[in-house]
């Protein structure tokens, strides 16, 4: 540094300045990278474990936030079994894979990453036009199974391609869904009303 160069204009201030904040920013990117990771891990506050599949999951107003959040209710297992950890686990990574494999995403978006062409499967579980509780598991089924005979277009005309899903896999993926809904989303997708719930 020449003797009329003040300090913070020398090259070497800024070189080990770039030097300092990189490092720096690199270390909060590694805590927000392990705080990230622990909070959307299944079993975490907003993301909860996949046995939840064994309960009733409806949504309520909360008055506070301002939107409709996932309520965790009493025992209500899918296709009238309960499960264990283990083989929730199992059963929805059964589902999340044939999704993958099946390239759902090329036409549905998933927690708003996919496509837009059909309709977001988020909240599947509680979509209203499976007109009710009682019958919701079976209608997916068959949806999934033989979608051209079984289709809703709701005036759209889209209709979803038969993808020769076997009943285990339908199965799988309607744990998925089921899964999928009980995360806290902090109100995604914006205006959701779900299927009627008891007491409505």
């Amino acid at each position: 540094m020449s003797d009329n160069t003040v300090w913070w204009a020398a090259e070497d201030f800024w070189r080990k300045t770039a030097i300092w904040v990189t490092t720096g920013m690199l270390l909060v990117l590694m805590v927000l990278t392990f705080d990230s990771v622990k909070q959307i891990t299944a079993g975490s506050e907003r993301v909860p474990a996949y046995s939840v599949i064994n309960n009733r999951i409806y949504y309520k107003f909360d008055q506070d936030r301002g939107y409709q959040v996932p309520v965790i209710g009493d025992q209500a297992p899918l296709f009238g079994a309960m499960l264990t950890e283990e083989q929730a686990e199992a059963l929805v990574n059964k589902g999340k894979m044939t999704v993958q494999a099946r390239n759902c995403m090329n036409c549905h978006t998933l927690l708003g990453n996919g496509a837009y062409y059909a309709p977001d499967l988020t909240k599947a579980w509680l979509d209203p036009s499976w007109g009710a509780e009682v019958v919701r598991e079976q209608l997916m089924i068959q949806f999934l199974m033989d979608p051209e005979t079984n289709a809703r277009t709701f005036g759209s005309g889209r209709k979803m391609p038969d993808l020769e899903i076997t009943e285990e896999e339908a199965r799988g993926i309607v744990a998925f869904l089921k899964w999928m809904s009980s995360i806290d989303t902090n109100g995604f997708p914006h205006g959701f009303k779900p299927i009627a719930q008891e007491g409505d």
